[in-house]
């Protein structure tokens, strides 16, 4: 049956005005077009958090996918309604770093992508890739605890300048926090998993796939042996400060021939199903999702829902 023969497909376009990367117009003609094969829907987001609700609403309401317009949080909202539930995600690119959107293999340009989406097969080819969770929230790539949530939490306090200087912005805020509260008395946490010896640090990171994040088209490469439909969680513990061995660091997170797992101040923790992480001192904390912050609590427990969430791929 030919696209033009074939049923039309009813999609809710969530559209993020804010995001980083998004241009009113050129979203407006990449609406338009969708609109010539599929009944499209669109509505933009308010408020963070609203693109939940909106991508709930889509589906109580039958439509047959959920399109998002946005960077990783407002895929993260979306993913949040759709997790075990039978509509499928597309994201369309519109933040800075578009890391699930790379890792599902949709082209960075938002043309192209809608491009792709126009051409999908007539029986819609639907893959099903893992969540990870923490305290109940869904994460689609990678979460933090420590240094990463502080990045997060400083650049989400300045939405202007995030999205105008964007990785040079994260870049600052990284030197601030790491001399601001890692030099001299850094926090520690302490991560547990079953099966395994806790393992204390003053950073967590946790993946749901590879890489960690992008810079640029670089992928930045933490965790081993984790992928969207491996079952599990991989997470790496930073045990020190690395004021002195920051630059070695940073070399292998950008090295696509250097693993950062064998850096001596970091403890890799693979193939988990859950993981607990809290502040020695039992502190609040912030944790970061998907490039998000969200608001401080005083246990992190990380679990893995296996296939739990339909994408269009």
């Amino acid at each position: 049956m030919s696209a033009a023969a074939a049923p039309r497909r009813r999609i809710v376009v969530i559209v993020n005005p804010h995001a980083a990367s998004i241009d009113a117009r050129l979203a407006r003609i990449v609406v338009g077009a969708l609109q010539s094969r599929y009944d499209v829907d669109a509505v933009a987001t308010e408020t963070p958090g609203h693109a939940t609700g909106l991508a709930g609403a889509a589906a109580r309401s039958g439509a047959d996918a959920v399109v998002t317009i946005g960077g990783d949080g407002t895929v993260n909202e979306a993913a949040n309604a759709l997790v075990e539930h039978h509509v499928p995600l597309f994201p369309l690119p519109g933040g800075s770093q578009n890391v699930f959107a790379k890792m599902l293999g949709i082209p960075h340009d938002l043309v192209d992508a809608a491009q792709r989406l126009l051409a999908l097969d007539d029986d819609w080819p639907v893959r099903h890739v893992d969540v990870g969770r923490v305290n109940g929230r869904a994460f689609t790539f990678s979460a933090g605890v420590g240094l990463d949530a502080s990045v997060v939490e400083r650049v989400d306090a300045h939405p202007a300048r995030k999205a105008r200087w964007r990785q040079l912005y994260y870049m600052e805020s990284a030197a601030v926090v790491l001399a601001r509260d890692y030099v001299v008395r850094p926090p520690r946490f302490i991560a547990e998993a079953e099966g395994r010896d806790p393992v204390r640090g003053i950073t967590v990171l946790v993946q749901n796939s590879d890489p960690y994040t992008y810079s640029g088209t670089r992928p930045i490469r933490v965790c081993t042996d984790v992928s969207l439909e491996s079952g599990t969680l991989s997470a790496a513990v930073l045990r020190r400060t690395p004021t002195l061995t920051a630059p070695a660091l940073a070399a292998r997170l950008l090295s696509p021939h250097l693993e950062t797992t064998n850096a001596r101040k970091i403890t890799s923790l693979p193939a988990v199903s859950a993981l607990t992480v809290r502040r020695a001192d039992d502190a609040p904390f912030v944790v970061q999702v998907d490039g998000d912050a969200l608001a401080p609590m005083d246990r992190a427990q990380f679990d893995v829902l296996p296939g739990a969430l339909p994408v269009l791929a």
